[in-house]
């Protein structure tokens, strides 16, 4: 077996400019799908670390009769009490933190401009806000007892021409049907980095928010985050009772989780379409040494060496033209991949309706994908090299002998 690799290194040597390049074209091809792979899961981690922290959490409590996709504000739809049932649910270990948040559809307007948003209505002192705290561009945060005061996402506050300090009228749906106005001034302007959120979204104090909508004491839902996302499905089995309902990010997050089965799915046509392309550089180099040493394996043949052997050493070839492509491109798609983690990839307002994904991707390779992508390469390029193999080892002796 050694011997047979000297003989493939040899004669790989033969023409060393396109045993390179074959090899090169491998390793492109890899580095790119490093980078593919890299991105995707970076995409989706960001999009789900950014949802949980800013609009799901690990875990919510709703009334039964809740309907999200329509903000629900009657009463019976509410958690009553909610400051009550959230310290209750605080008080369990595993909970980081859980605080009320109440939901309600508004219109923010100024000067001839208006804007539709989505309101929270937010205890500001609880932990939980401290992604848009730390997202502070100007003004300062709220406080509980602020009657007058909201937060506008950049992206809003840009839309509109806002900023820290600005009198804006809002409109809120009440709970029962009617709409209420207010002129509110801007307290601050926050950015979560994901434009998504930001355009939509405007915090105000919770108490004011069961005010202006008429639903004192009552709250969409209980907003849990856990100090680890493994222990979710057992918070929610003990939290679990017939007055509410206890949602899963999973179940929250569904399309985003199905969002990224069907990338995966994509990608793997992808990758195959990409693998495809560089294995066909390498049946060529081999084809051409095929046709090139025709006589020689003809010689081979005619002094006794075996049609197994002949298969054998082209296959060696190959081999050591992956090894090579593969080595270039774990270093080339390494370096590329190790760039964007660092810098990221600046998409601005590309997010896919329901989704948060930030404007800035940061690659995330996994040891997973690197393993499974690596090994796909090297099988491809060893399955490029049978059919010179076997075109090698079928020659006749004397027709090889004679060109």
């Amino acid at each position: 077996m050694i011997q047979l690799f000297k003989m493939a290194f040899r004669d790989l040597g033969r023409n060393r400019r396109r045993s390179f390049f074959s090899s090169l074209a491998l390793a492109f091809g890899l580095a790119l799908l490093l980078l593919l792979a890299a991105f995707i899961h970076g995409e989706m981690s960001s999009a789900i670390d950014s949802t949980i922290r800013l609009q799901s959490g690990h875990l919510q409590v709703r009334a039964n009769s809740y309907d999200e996709s329509k903000n629900s504000l009657k009463w019976e739809d509410l958690v009553d009490n909610p400051d009550q049932v959230a310290a209750q649910i605080a008080s369990l270990a595993p909970v980081k933190v859980a605080t009320p948040r109440l939901f309600a559809s508004g219109i923010v307007s100024v000067r001839n401009e208006s804007a539709g948003v989505r309101i929270f209505g937010i205890d500001p002192a609880s932990a939980a806000n401290a992604p848009y705290r730390a997202g502070m561009v100007s003004g300062d945060f709220l406080t509980a007892d602020d009657r007058q005061g909201i937060l506008v996402g950049q992206a809003l506050a840009d839309k509109l021409g806002l900023k820290a300090g600005d009198q804006v009228n809002l409109s809120v749906n009440t709970s029962n049907g009617d709409v209420a106005e207010q002129l509110f001034t801007i307290r601050g302007i926050y950015t979560t980095q994901t434009n998504g959120f930001d355009s939509t979204t405007v915090f105000m104090p919770l108490a004011k928010a069961q005010t202006i909508t008429q639903t004192e004491n009552h709250a969409s839902t209980i907003f849990i985050l856990l100090k680890d996302a493994a222990q979710t499905d057992s918070v929610a089995a003990a939290l679990k009772t017939s007055q509410y309902q206890v949602l899963t990010w999973t179940q929250m997050d569904e399309l985003i989780l199905q969002t990224e089965d069907l990338a995966n799915s994509y990608m793997v046509i992808f990758y195959l379409i990409v693998l495809g392309v560089t294995a066909t550089v390498i049946i060529n180099t081999l084809i051409m040494a095929v046709f090139e040493r025709t006589r020689e394996i003809g010689i081979l043949s005619a002094i006794g060496m075996k049609s197994h052997r002949i298969l054998a050493m082209f296959l060696a070839e190959s081999s050591l033209l992956a090894v090579g492509g593969i080595i270039m491109g774990l270093i080339l798609g390494g370096l590329v991949v190790a760039y964007f983690t660092r810098y990221g990839f600046y998409i601005g307002n590309m997010g896919v309706t329901g989704i948060l994904i930030n404007n800035t991707i940061y690659t995330d390779l996994t040891l997973n994908d690197t393993v499974t992508l690596t090994i796909t390469a090297f099988v491809v390029s060893l399955l490029a090299g049978f059919y010179p193999a076997v075109m090698a080892a079928r020659m006749e002796p004397v027709d090889a002998l004679h060109g």
